[in-house]
């Protein structure tokens, strides 16, 4: 049962953000973080796993080129998850994950991820309540073992978006020639589903939360972006980095 209720946590900023002042605050953090990551690739002692997750619309890819595609590109990788394939659901749920998590010196962004075995496949009844709950304790175990065993440190984010700004984002796609590509027909049929994805997310920020959410107001994209700048540089900050010295 989930402790959890995303209707209480607002989808836009909080009073007292100004757009302007924010977005120019955001530039500065990328000029930092584009040091701290060239640090990071260059001590080669660390690695970062950034877990993007959301629903359909909520501004996944679009925050990925704006915030991660201003970094030098040799350092960050990104994997976007989708239905797995025949030799993928041969395996554990989690192997295809593990071959895509980071180097030390790098930062790998998961645009969905091992967390759609617990969502999509609940909510179209093709995982029941028992192996969803050994499912999280298995996702637990794994992001663990990244963070104890591979010096890997782990930013989750959910895009929150509301489902009235995702219903105008989704009719842009249909209306406005440069989204087009972005289409499918079966994301509003998604979108009728929303009560039940929301149940699922919040049970899974109740049980999966050994390595924390950050639930990100996502209505206004230059919030959202400032938020996971925000993260990301606080996190880099606190690593205590050092650029090595000559090879001898």
């Amino acid at each position: 049962m989930s402790s959890f209720n995303l209707n209480k946590v607002s989808t836009r900023a909080a009073k007292g953000f100004n757009k302007e002042k924010i977005k120019a605050k955001t530039v500065a953090m990328l000029e930092t973080l584009s040091e701290l990551q060239n640090l990071l690739f260059a001590e080669a002692k660390h690695s970062v796993l950034v877990v993007i997750q959301g629903m359909d619309a909520s501004g996944k890819d679009g925050l990925i080129r704006n915030i991660f595609g201003k970094l030098n590109p040799q350092g960050v990788q990104v994997k976007s998850f989708k239905a797995p394939t025949p030799e993928e659901l041969s395996h554990d749920f989690l192997w295809r994950i593990h071959q895509h998590t980071p180097a030390k010196g790098m930062i790998q962004l998961f645009n969905r991820s091992h967390y759609e075995d617990i969502l999509v496949t609940r909510v179209h009844k093709w995982c029941d309540d028992q192996l969803a709950t050994e499912r999280m304790k298995a996702i637990n175990d794994f992001e663990s073992m990244l963070v104890n065993h591979n010096n890997t440190h782990i930013l989750k984010f959910y895009l929150h978006v509301s489902p009235e700004e995702q219903n105008k984002r989704l009719n842009e796609r249909i209306k406005e020639p440069g989204k087009q590509w972005k289409y499918n027909e079966k994301d509003f049929e998604e979108a009728k589903l929303w009560k039940d994805y929301m149940k699922a997310y919040e049970d899974c920020f109740t049980h999966c939360n050994k390595v924390p959410w950050t639930i990100v107001p996502s209505d206004q994209n230059w919030y959202k972006e400032y938020i996971v700048a925000d993260q990301l540089l606080q996190l880099l900050k606190g690593l205590n980095m050092h650029y090595p010295g000559l090879k001898k």
